[in-house]
């Protein structure tokens, strides 16, 4: 699928019949994507789109006042707009404001049906402990099963803390493991059992069950979602314990 690129406003030919016929391509793609219930990276651009469009729009005075200039770039990590000093250009700021107005309900619209898919996929995501959990939990391993008699899939995981002094971020990150044959003989305890056994490293390690029945692209849907469930899930835990 073609990506828009993040400053796709201001490069190029600024004209608004331009932009908006790149845009509803641009848009018609993640529809089918979506339909066919693909939501990342889709899901992930859109919603960096749609903070950079609302930070055009809020800075929308900075531009037209003592002018301002057009937008060379987005610093994706503070969401600033950088502009490049130019002639003062009456169309081409009016051209702009246009695509902004008309992109953001775009956004918007194409956002919400996002969510709703993400969040029909996560309410059919289970979350359980395996065996005795420890008290430390952000690192362990994931015992992965979706679709009916398919391979339980394992991964080992860690959950890393950034803050700063606005917010605190919890990122993710999984290695594969291996793929195991669930059955009433070789439960999902069994299957943790025989990890500890092959990987010393972690003796009682956490180790969660994320299930679902839906038959869903695993890479583009299920396994992100599932590891932003477990980053939730962990958290709440944790917060709820005393002296959190």
């Amino acid at each position: 699928m073609g990506k828009l690129n993040y400053n796709w406003v201001t490069e190029s030919h600024i004209d608004f019949e331009y932009k908006k016929y790149v845009l509803l391509g641009y848009l018609k793609q993640v529809s089918d994507e979506f339909t066919e219930s693909k939501l990342y990276p889709s899901l992930a651009e859109l919603v960096t789109h749609y903070r950079n469009l609302l930070e055009l729009r809020n800075n929308k005075e900075s531009i037209e006042g003592g002018f301002p200039g057009i937008v060379k770039g987005v610093d994706l990590k503070n969401f600033k707009v950088l502009y490049e000093q130019m002639l003062e250009d009456d169309q081409l700021m009016r051209e702009i404001e246009s695509i902004i107005d008309f992109s953001i309900p775009q956004f918007e619209k194409h956002l919400s049906e996002g969510k709703r898919i993400y969040e029909f996929i996560e309410s059919r995501i289970n979350i359980l402990p395996v065996g005795i959990m420890p008290l430390h939990n952000t690192e362990g391993y994931i015992l992965l099963k979706y679709n009916p008699g398919s391979e339980t899939m394992a991964y080992e995981y860690q959950i890393t803390i950034f803050e700063n002094p606005e917010e605190k971020y919890r990122a993710l990150s999984t290695r594969y493991m291996g793929s195991f044959q669930q059955s009433v003989y070789n439960t999902f305890e069994n299957i943790k059992h025989e990890l500890i056994r092959y990987h010393k490293k972690m003796p009682n390690p956490a180790t969660f069950l994320i299930e679902s029945d839906l038959k869903i692209p695993f890479e583009e849907s299920l396994f992100p979602i599932a590891k932003r469930a477990l980053v939730r899930y962990v958290s709440e835990q944790n917060n709820s314990l005393p002296n959190q």
